[in-house]
């Protein structure tokens, strides 16, 4: 069974190496200077999201981001499930998506209304787990960014 617990300011340097390791894999490109600046907030409390770390607390194994923000069309507070990261040598057990279901259920009990994401489109098997866990593709919605 894995563990999963909110993340603090205290969790940084252990979150560090894995968000590192999920961009590395991802093929994100970003200095260390700009991950912690992107991270110090969420782990101080900001509104805007919130880090989880799965694992034990001395040496987690994983973490799942989380951005909030406001749908009309879900009628209220909805989540962005930005990263979801469990170690390569840990994967398969079952973690990621056990993490995954304890969150989704903490947070619909806060008045969460929808939690949405992006995958890869050939990453079948996160696709997949996606799906068992609930999510379903909207294929009419094409999900597009301008950057600042």
């Amino acid at each position: 069974m894995s563990s999963l617990r909110l993340a603090t300011l205290e969790d940084l340097d252990r979150l560090l190496p894995l968000v590192a390791g999920f961009h590395a894999e991802g093929g994100i490109e970003q200095d260390d200077d700009t991950r912690r600046g992107a991270l110090t907030p969420l782990l101080e409390g900001s509104p805007h999201g919130a880090i989880w770390m799965i694992g034990p607390r001395v040496a987690p194994v994983g973490y799942i981001a989380v951005s909030f923000g406001w749908s009309i069309e879900f009628g209220g507070i909805d989540a962005y499930l930005d990263e979801l990261y469990v170690r390569e040598r840990v994967r398969g057990r079952g973690m990621g998506s056990e993490a995954l279901a304890a969150l989704v259920r903490a947070l619909s009990g806060q008045g969460i209304t929808a939690m949405s994401l992006e995958v890869d489109t050939d990453n079948d098997r996160v696709r997949a787990l996606y799906e068992r866990m609930g999510f379903q593709s909207r294929n009419r919605y094409h999900l597009m960014t301008h950057r600042f």
